[in-house]
């Protein structure tokens, strides 16, 4: 992190706005030529800064138009316990996130896309509440992403302490 520059705050940034981008079209948008910015590309990716690439799909072209946000209880707070849930919930291909949290009475976070509410009530009841050790699921379903975006911040970059 330290020996990153300006440049490779410029290729991060272009990258996070496109990963399809053609090396020649980066080198050309940052300023450098072709050969010096694949090295930097390559650099980074060893340097596991660019973890890899994806392609995102369109939710909603795709029908799948109700995206939940569901806090989960645990009845336990044991590493097995966790490790158990985690190792299940990690299986369902709806599940876009699960993040273990704290400050909340809530144990974890989902974020889960589905085709509508019958596809999310067989989630909920076939899937979710089927795990052991689950006691309680509170759900939240988003009306309008008003920010939907898989960019980091990179304004920290370069600055000093």
């Amino acid at each position: 992190m330290d020996k990153l520059d300006r440049t490779d705050k410029r290729i991060l940034s272009e990258l996070q706005k496109n990963g399809n981008i053609s090396n020649l079209e980066l080198a050309d948008r940052i300023g450098l030529s072709a050969s010096p910015c694949l090295r930097r590309v390559k650099s980074l990716e060893a340097a596991g800064i660019i973890g890899k690439k994806v392609t995102l799909l369109n939710e909603q072209e795709l029908g799948l138009t109700l995206t939940a946000l569901i806090s989960v209880s645990m009845d336990k707070h044991t590493p097995e316990r966790f490790n158990a849930f985690e190792s299940t919930i990690a299986k369902y291909s709806e599940v876009q996130e699960c993040l273990l949290i704290t400050g909340s009475s809530a144990d974890y976070q989902l974020k889960v896309v589905v085709k509508d509410m019958a596809a999310y009530q067989t989630f909920l009841l076939g899937k979710l509440t089927t795990i052991d050790g689950v006691t309680g699921v509170h759900s939240s379903f988003v009306m309008k992403k008003v920010i939907n975006t898989t960019a980091l911040p990179l304004e920290h970059i370069g600055e000093k302490n």
